[in-house]
């Protein structure tokens, strides 16, 4: 028998995110005002706080649009708007523009035997999809590494596939012959970019996982993603 509170999730969803997003954005405007105020006598240190509320409250504007999306695509709303396009090209680029958190020595390097990988896919969703992913992995590390980001021509279930690994420079082998877990979505500073990833990924006929098995060290810092291709 249906459930008819997990059929009306989406719109519970929706509804809180209008409720948020509405007094939120509200807060943001006047807090930007003031900032633009050359009038307002504030003091230097008031001015530093109200430029951390307004960053704080558009962080927020942000998570509420994430949390939208992923209602969206939960319920149908949002689906993916499919365009023949180069994986590895895509690839390419965002390992180029990834945002390297902090001033730390980790690089990402693309490692690539699948140039003119042909899929049907939605490119920009695509994007921010595996610019999440690399951004929570870079977050892993401390201090100097090279992230791998390695492309892998499979076949699944007699068709071509593509596994993407993200790893670390000598574990990438490793954390592909591992067995294969949920990729661990609950990561601070991250918002729902990971959530909203994997279903963009899932909306492809694809996954998001991680490798399985007891080094936690590696299950936290690999990813594993697979996404379907033409050719």
């Amino acid at each position: 028998m249906p459930n008819p509170t997990v059929e009306r999730y989406p719109e519970l969803i929706s509804l809180a995110v209008h409720e948020f997003r509405t007094p939120a954005s509200v807060v943001g405007g006047y807090l930007r005002m003031l900032q633009r105020d050359s009038d307002a006598s504030l003091t230097e240190r008031q001015r530093t706080m109200i430029a951390e509320a307004e960053k704080s409250t558009a962080r927020l504007v942000a998570l509420l649009s994430e949390l939208s999306d992923i209602a969206k695509i939960d319920a149908g709303v949002i689906k993916a708007d499919l365009k023949p396009l180069d994986l590895g090209a895509l690839l390419d680029d965002v390992a180029r523009h990834v945002q390297n958190p902090g001033d730390r020595e980790v690089q990402l390097q693309l490692r690539s035997d699948s140039a003119g990988a042909s899929m049907n896919g939605d490119a920009g969703r695509l994007r921010s999809a595996f610019d999440a992913v690399f951004r929570s992995i870079l977050r892993e590390y401390a201090g100097p590494a090279t992230i791998v980001v390695e492309p892998r021509r499979i076949t699944v279930e007699g068709r071509p596939a593509v596994l993407v690994v993200v790893a670390d420079s000598d574990a990438v082998q490793e954390a592909y012959d591992r067995p294969r877990e949920p990729f661990d979505e609950k990561r601070g500073g991250m918002g729902l970019a990971l959530p909203l990833a994997r279903r963009i990924f899932e909306q492809h006929g694809g996954w998001l996982l991680a490798p399985g098995g007891s080094d936690d060290r590696i299950r936290r810092s690999s990813a594993l993603i697979l996404l379907p291709i033409t050719e």
